[in-house]
C-alpha cells in the first residue's frame, strides 16, 4: 500500500513540475516592430471654418495612440490617449502635435505636425470660472489667506464644494497654534490670459532663508468639469501652486504641479493636497488686495 502511495505522490510531483514549466516554455516572445513613421495611419485635421479646432484621429485599431501638443515655446499644453479627440488652441500662434503609436513590440513616433492658428477664439473662455481664476488678460494675483489658511478633512478623498454647500471648517490660525504654521508672507501666484495660459509664482525658498523668495514663470492648464467638482490646474515650466513649504504642510509624495480645485469664487481659491501623514489638507487662497 505504501509503495502505491509513493508512486502516486511521485507522479503528482512530476506532473506539477511539468505543468509549471510548460507556461515558461510556451511563453510567446514579443514580435519585431514592423510599423514605421511612414506607415502609421493617423490624421491631424484643422477645422477649415474654425481654425482653433483640431481633430486627432488614429486610423489603426491595432495600436494604442498617444497624442501630445505643445506651443511655440515647447510648453506642453495637453495630451490624450483617445483614438479620436478634438482639441482647441484658443490663442493665435504656432503649435505642434506629436503622435506615438504603441504596439506589442514597442512604440513608433510619427513626424510632428505643425499647426498655425491665425486668430484668438475668445468664446473658449466663456465659462465664468476662467475669469474668476485669471481676470482674463489683465491677470489676477492670489495669496494664502493667513487668517484661516487650512481646512482639515481627514483622509477621505471625497469633498463637497463649499462654494455650493456653504462654508466648511476654516479654523482661524490663532485657534490652531498647535499646527505650527508660521503666519507670514509666503508669496503669491498670478494667472493671466494675455496671449497664453501664463502663470507666475513667487514662493519662499527655504534654501535661501525664511523670508527670501524666488520667482518662476511658466504656463498652466485649467481642466473644467461639469457636475461633481473635479476641476484641476496643472503647471508647466517648473512652476507649481503656491503653498506653505514648512515640512508639516509639504509632502514630497504629492505634486503641487497638479492640484484639484475644490472651491473657486471671485474671492476664494481652494485646492486639495495630501499631508505627509496621509491626511488631506485644503489650502485657502484669496485675491491679493
Amino acid at each position: 500500500m505504501k509503495r502505491i502511495l509513493y508512486i502516486v505522490l511521485a507522479a503528482v510531483t512530476i506532473s506539477s513540475f511539468l505543468f509549471s514549466c510548460e507556461a515558461i516554455e510556451d511563453r510567446e516572445s514579443l514580435p519585431a516592430v514592423t510599423l514605421t513613421p511612414e506607415t502609421i495611419k493617423y490624421s491631424v485635421t484643422q477645422n477649415a471654418a474654425k481654425k482653433n479646432e483640431i481633430v486627432l484621429k488614429n486610423e489603426d485599431p491595432t495600436v494604442i495612440p498617444f497624442w501630445k501638443y505643445v506651443d511655440a515655446q515647447g510648453n506642453e499644453l495637453g495630451h490624450s490617449n483617445k483614438s479620436e479627440d478634438k482639441i482647441t488652441f484658443p490663442f493665435a500662434g504656432k503649435y505642434t502635435v506629436f503622435y506615438t503609436a504603441f504596439v506589442r513590440g514597442g512604440s513608433v513616433e510619427a513626424a510632428p505636425v505643425a499647426i498655425d492658428v491665425p486668430e484668438n477664439d475668445n468664446t473658449f473662455f466663456s465659462d465664468p470660472r476662467w475669469n474668476k481664476l485669471t481676470n482674463g488678460q489683465a491677470g489676477k494675483t492670489w495669496v494664502l489667506y493667513m487668517t484661516a489658511p487650512l481646512e482639515f478633512i481627514g483622509n477621505t478623498p471625497s469633498y463637497v464644494n463649499r462654494a455650493v454647500s456653504g462654508p466648511g471648517w476654516w479654523p482661524n490660525l490663532t485657534d490652531i497654534s498647535w499646527a505650527g504654521l508660521e503666519n507670514k508672507d509666503w508669496g503669491e501666484i498670478t494667472f493671466n490670459l494675455d496671449g497664453g495660459y501664463n502663470v507666475s509664482v513667487t514662493q519662499t525658498n527655504p534654501a535661501l532663508g525664511a523670508t527670501q523668495k524666488t520667482t518662476k514663470t511658466g504656463t498652466f492648464n485649467f481642466s473644467l468639469t461639469t457636475g461633481e467638482t473635479n476641476d484641476r490646474i496643472s503647471f508647466n515650466g517648473g512652476t507649481e501652486m503656491l503653498h506653505p513649504n514648512e515640512p508639516s504642510y509639504f509632502s514630497s509624495s504629492f505634486s503641487f504641479t497638479n492640484v484639484k480645485i475644490v472651491e473657486l469664487t471671485d474671492t476664494s481659491l481652494c485646492f486639495i493636497a495630501i499631508r505627509a501623514d496621509g491626511d488631506y489638507l485644503i489650502y485657502h487662497l484669496v485675491p491679493k488686495s
